[in-house]
């Protein structure tokens, strides 16, 4: 599986990087109900830290993004409906919150659900996880020298508009220097 499929499945929430159940379940190839009760009969391996649910404003928020997502994809014809239509979390009860699984959480599942298509799919999580983080530092650079060059050409800008106005007032002066010395004398004139 490509990893930008699976980092399309990475959202953050909390302030961290997690994959909802019902994506992990489709990219497992399995139920989100069966999923959800392994993950249960094994909970004492996922702490808080590695796995929690969503509170209902979250999902509320997150469901808001999954309509905007899917209709862009319509308009990109990238996905057709029946896919959305039979994806596992329109399936949920509404009542019903998923959880999210932290980097952590992902790990651990390995544990857990141990088919080799749970083991897989793990290695290719964890990779779509690591080239999230590396472009995250990657662009954090990008974003500290697109500072620096900000405050750099700033101060440039500074300094421009005080070499204009000092350029201008050297003209203003030679200027009116020019004109009380080249004007023709008003008066009487002397004739010698």
């Amino acid at each position: 599986m490509q990893i930008q499929v699976i980092q399309q499945k990475i959202f953050e929430i909390r302030g961290q990087k997690v994959m909802l159940d019902f994506d992990l379940a489709e990219l497992y190839e399995v139920e989100t109900k069966v999923f959800n009760q392994a993950v249960k009969r094994n909970i004492e391996s996922f702490p808080e830290e590695f796995m929690f649910r969503l509170t209902a404003e979250e999902w509320q928020h997150m469901r808001s993004q999954f309509v905007t997502s899917y209709a862009q994809d319509i308009d990109n014809q990238e996905m057709n409906s029946s896919q959305f239509v039979t994806s596992s979390q329109k399936r949920r009860r509404k009542d019903l919150k998923p959880y999210a699984f932290t980097e952590h959480g992902v790990t651990m599942l390995a544990s857990v659900l141990k088919s080799d298509k749970a083991r897989k799919m793990n290695i290719a999580i964890v990779r779509a996880f690591v080239a999230m983080r590396k472009f995250a530092i990657q662009y954090g650079d990008l974003l500290e020298q697109l500072k620096e060059l900000r405050e750099r050409v700033g101060n440039h800008d500074a300094q421009l508009n005080q070499i204009y106005d000092a350029i201008e007032n050297l003209l203003d002066e030679k200027q009116e220097e020019k004109s009380w010395s080249e004007r023709e004398r008003i008066g009487f004139k002397i004739q010698s």
